[in-house]
């Protein structure tokens, strides 16, 4: 099975082509939604952010107060690198053991943060969901309700877009309508498809 990992800076669309790969009947496997699966109420790695950030990082009703940890972690740095030692290995386990159940000429595996990534996650080719800068920041201010200021302090917090792009085998310019991104995630899909017995052998983009 071809296995590939896609990969975007914020707001650039990563969702949206992972659905539109979906739609054509391929498996997707979303490291974001591992995460929050994981830190559902029950879930060991609940049990591991509340053993180093205290029971005050839980609302009301046991849920991890998410608002909370993201201040708590952007305002210190050492509790960002707990919180990954938590919760990345967890995930990197969790999404390779779903990748090795499927049975499917090929899978996409999203990850949002691969090119920050030390983590091998046995990829065969790597798709970048690329999109201008100022197309990111006016998606993610439509999408979170936030203010331009805000909007550019998480674009410069990601990695480089130049670093992002250096690792990818495939691109998606993600810079028109969807009726284009569709059409770039369909002639993907069929050299996917035609690709799965040679995959190394794929030229990049």
């Amino acid at each position: 099975m071809l296995r590939i990992a896609l990969t975007g800076g914020i707001a650039s669309g990563k969702t949206t082509v992972s659905r539109l790969f979906e739609a054509l009947g391929i498996p997707i496997i979303d490291t974001d939604l591992i995460a929050r699966q994981l830190v559902e109420p029950g879930q060991p790695a609940l049990a591991d952010i509340v053993a180093h950030f205290g029971a005050s990082i839980l609302q009301p009703d046991g849920r991890l107060d998410r608002s909370r940890l993201r201040t708590r972690i952007f305002e210190h740095p050492a509790d960002r690198r707990a919180l990954e030692d938590i919760l990345h290995p967890a995930i990197h386990r969790e999404a390779l053991a779903r990748l090795n159940s499927l049975r499917a000429p090929y899978a996409i595996l999203v990850i949002p943060l691969l090119a920050e990534s030390a983590q091998d996650w046995g990829q065969d080719r790597v798709l970048v969901v690329d999109a201008p800068r100022e197309a990111q920041k006016a998606r993610l201010m439509a999408r979170d309700h936030c203010s331009a200021e805000q909007a550019e302090a998480a674009l410069s917090a990601q990695v480089d877009r130049t670093r992002r792009l250096a690792i990818a085998d495939d691109i998606i310019l993600n810079d028109g309508n969807e009726q284009q991104l569709r059409h770039a995630v369909e002639q993907l899909h069929e050299r996917y498809s035609r690709g799965v017995s040679q995959a190394k052998d794929l030229p990049r983009d």
